[in-house]
């Protein structure tokens, strides 16, 4: 339950300014936060930061324990002496406003792995005892992972169900004999996320040391190519050759006339039940690790899912199914009495889905670009929220601000100024207002409307599978008056926080 009243942005770290096409944990995201203790802000909500997959979606990552190796801060690497400054050139054809994939991966996965042998190579004995370490603590999915991520490229990263027959089916000789035969590809992934753990871990300890909360986000379901599902197979619903038999999806909505189709394997719920939810107990500690709170993305699919025929080409033809509801969640009160989660509880809601959010006083999301469409009773409109709310003018589903007031009819946009009190010249400020001074305890502001940006920005556009996920911002578009009207508005509806006294960042 939220008790305390607070204000932040919503940023994804690839979306931060740097040298090497996309943000990092680098210098910029010390940067990113001291703006935030500047403006007032005391949570950074981030997407998931696991390693991303098809279509470069956080939404579908090979894994759900393993972090993007793209968001692993080069410049830290060579300061180790791992890499050369010959290393940290940028490639010409990086754009500081986009994130070209197609570029950004090759080159940065490059300078990992030179930086990897390096590593092994070197007689740094403190920091090959905490790789040890590291490799030893996480060994539970780790191992997992890595042996996925060797075998994924020596198979040309085809799909796991047509791996050679003894490798998708996990026979032990055979793992043995791959984690022998290519023990330094091994190597190179854990290496890789040990970066990724300590460059992390330092950031996100500068952001609490400053007062500045991280919320994090774990989706509900994981991709069908990803090592979860791979070393897991007995938790999902997969036919004899490993394939879904179902998928995920959502029916049609607001986003979509057929309906989305995820693709994302469903979980056999009885299993998990049986073996006491450990896999998501595991997954939610692990979460847990890496942000103070985190957002479960799709939460009423813990009440009922859409299940999707495999084969269908969209989403139409799909059924409610029932989930787990209460049972995982006591599960997961068990395991941590003070369950710091967040309901995204949008889309298409039924009673049930509020039910279980309140039993467990999770709070929920208000988003205010879906309020004016109807009257004064609509359930968005901020004088209808309560206490343990999180309000947002929109998420990275939608479109900014300015983008969504170019697309409203007549009737809408008229609403919404008589109800914003806003002549519609500064609408974002006015939405922002109008959420801050609401009795939400929590509001979320995603940094594009803030700066006030076209469609061109948004981050998602739910249906398409490419254009998505590659929006960055660069120090020159924020203002001061950006930042001074950020801590105004949040000193004068109290959501600021005293924070303490200590430097920030040199190198910001």
């Amino acid at each position: 339950m939220l008790t305390e009243r607070a204000s932040g942005i919503l940023l994804h770290p690839t979306s931060l300014p740097g040298a090497f096409g996309a943000g990092d944990f680098g210098t910029d995201a010390y940067k990113f936060v001291d703006w935030l203790v500047s403006a007032g802000q005391t949570y950074w909500q981030i997407l998931p930061l696991g390693e991303i997959g098809h279509g470069n979606s956080p939404y579908m990552g090979m894994s759900a324990f393993a972090g993007n190796i793209l968001l692993i801060d080069l410049a830290e690497l060579s300061g180790h002496g791992w890499l050369s400054s010959e290393d940290l050139m940028p490639h010409p054809d990086f754009q500081p406003g986009r994130v070209n994939f197609t570029l950004v991966r090759p080159f940065r996965t490059e300078r990992l792995r030179r930086a990897a042998r390096n590593f092994f190579a070197s007689g740094h004995d403190d920091m090959h005892r905490s790789y040890t370490e590291f490799c030893i603590a996480e060994s539970e999915w780790l191992e997992d992972y890595a042996l996925f991520m060797t075998i994924a490229q020596h198979e040309s990263w085809r799909e796991w169900s047509r791996w050679p027959k003894a490798l998708a089916h996990r026979e032990p000789q055979a793992l043995r004999l791959m984690e022998k035969n290519c023990a330094d590809e091994v190597n190179f992934w854990k290496f890789c996320q040990w970066c990724f753990s300590r460059q992390w871990s330092n950031l996100r300890l500068y952001a609490n040391q400053h007062g500045v909360r991280i919320i994090g986000d774990v989706p509900i379901f994981v991709a069908y190519q990803s090592a979860d599902v791979w070393s897991h197979q007995e938790l999902f619903e997969l036919d004899e050759n490993g394939r879904p038999s179902v998928v995920a999806g959502v029916p049609p909505d607001y986003f979509s006339e057929t309906g989305q189709l995820w693709g994302n394997p469903l979980y056999r719920w009885d299993i998990h039940e049986n073996n006491g939810y450990a896999w998501w107990i595991a997954r939610l500690r692990h979460a847990l690790q890496l942000a103070d709170l985190v957002r479960i993305d799709h939460f009423r699919g813990f009440v009922a899912y859409w299940e999707v025929p495999a084969d269908a080409r969209n989403a139409i033809n799909g059924k409610w199914v029932p989930g787990p509801g209460e049972k995982l969640f006591e599960a997961f009160i068990k395991a941590f009495p003070h369950l710091p989660i967040i309901a995204e509880d949008l889309g298409l809601i039924t009673p049930d889905v509020f039910e279980l959010r309140d039993k467990f006083n999770l709070p929920g999301m208000r988003i205010l670009q879906f309020a004016f469409a109807e009257g004064e009773e609509n359930y968005f409109l901020p004088h209808n929220y309560v206490p343990n709310t999180i309000a947002y003018t929109g998420t990275h589903d939608n479109d900014t601000i300015l983008g969504w007031w170019n697309t409203l009819s007549d009737k809408e946009r008229a609403f919404a100024k008589h109800y914003l009190h806003s002549d519609g010249d500064k609408i974002q400020w006015d939405m922002m207002r109008a959420i801050s001074s609401s009795v939400a305890n929590m509001v979320i502001f995603p940094m594009q409307d803030v700066l006030g940006l076209s469609s061109n920005h948004r981050m998602n556009f739910p249906g398409q599978s490419s254009g998505s996920w590659e929006w960055r911002f660069s120090w020159d578009q924020v203002q001061p008056r950006h930042t001074q009207a950020l801590a105004k508005m949040s000193l004068e509806y109290i959501r600021i926080s005293i924070q303490p006294h200590t430097q920030l960042h040199q190198d910001a």
